[in-house]
């Protein structure tokens, strides 16, 4: 693998335990430069506690860890300068505005006041809050607070940036909006590692997929990579009438890749296919020319949601409202 391909966040079986809770069971991971990986799993399963060793922010109990070529605790100090880091919870200083929130991180950074103060004013820029820069924090929208969050984790333009559920609580329009930043910041050659329960987010932005739960990896890969494991396409087809469901059954049998499921009480006919769109055509003529009446009939591609159902067993918990119980020990954990 070339130099260029080397990972730039490195994992090798992390492990941490919080008295009898095993956080960490193993972790691996190895994320490319100018990548989005994202973390993906349920409450508790272990996500922000990787965050956090990976930040320096934690000690592992076991296993390795390196960022930009620098292990996360022989040489923190020097992983620290390479990163950014935006939690789940906006931290902005409330009793500041939003220029003086930039212009403070800056100087904890070691900018020169002219450096600290040119700084803010283009990530006010960047991020759409020139026109508020003078309000307090305070009397910012939830969507504000974030963006100005993610400015301040941006202030040296560290070259990894490490996104702890950042678009929790927004509306749709933020969401979207913080959606189009990161990719630009992707673009720009940043590395970033997202955690996030909104599954349509890691589908649209990750280049990369790593599922965890009860602190072990479950899969990684890309999102075609995960939802092609799954199961393929499949035809959804409702007929008219109850004693047409095993005519159409024999008819679409011929286009299955697998044994079709039948749902007699739904008069429903699941069929694996293969082929896409023209598999659904001819579908379509297959129970036409046997006469069988149709409710609906419809194709339907594995999304990241059957991806999480089968490697967890459950669906992705998009509430965020309230800290985990991951959330709560490694923040009390922190050094």
């Amino acid at each position: 693998m070339a130099d260029t391909e080397a990972p730039v966040i490195e994992a090798e079986g992390l492990r941490k335990r919080y008295k009898k809770t095993i956080a960490l069971d193993g972790v691996d991971l190895a994320i490319k430069p100018g990548t989005i990986c994202g973390l993906l799993g349920p409450n508790g399963a272990g996500k922000t506690t990787v965050i956090r060793i990976l930040t320096t922010l934690l000690r592992p109990d076991g296993g390795t860890a390196r960022v930009a070529g620098y292990d996360t605790v022989k040489q923190a100090e020097l992983v620290r300068y390479r990163v950014g880091l935006a939690g789940q919870y906006a931290a902005v200083d409330e009793l500041l505005t939003g220029r003086a929130n930039l212009e403070m991180i800056g100087r904890l950074c070691h900018l020169p006041r002219k450096e600290a103060q040119r700084r803010a004013d283009e990530l006010l820029h960047r991020f759409a809050l020139t026109d508020a820069a003078e309000r307090l924090a305070k009397t910012y929208s939830g969507g504000m607070r974030r963006r100005l969050d993610l400015a301040a984790s941006l202030t040296v333009e560290p070259p990894i940036l490490f996104l702890d559920e950042p678009t929790t609580g927004l509306d749709p329009r933020s969401r979207a909006g913080m959606w189009t930043l990161i990719a630009e910041l992707v673009e720009a050659g940043t590395t970033v590692l997202l955690t996030t329960q909104y599954l349509e987010e890691a589908d649209r932005l990750a280049d990369q997929i790593v599922v965890i739960d009860a602190g072990k990896v479950l899969a990684t890969g890309s999102p075609a990579e995960l939802k092609a494991a799954t199961g393929g396409e499949h035809v959804d087809v409702v007929v008219r009438r109850d004693d047409e469901v095993e005519t159409a059954r024999a008819a679409l049998a011929r286009l299955a890749s697998a044994r079709p499921r039948v749902e007699r009480h739904l008069r429903r006919i699941t069929v694996p296919v293969t082929g896409g769109p023209a598999a659904l055509v001819e579908a379509v003529r297959e129970l036409d020319a046997r006469s069988v009446g149709i409710d609906d009939i419809s194709l339907r591609r594995p999304t990241l949601d059957d991806v999480f159902l089968r490697l967890t067993g459950r669906l992705a918990d998009r509430s965020g409202d309230t800290p985990t119980t991951d959330e709560l020990t490694s923040q009390g954990a922190a050094r």
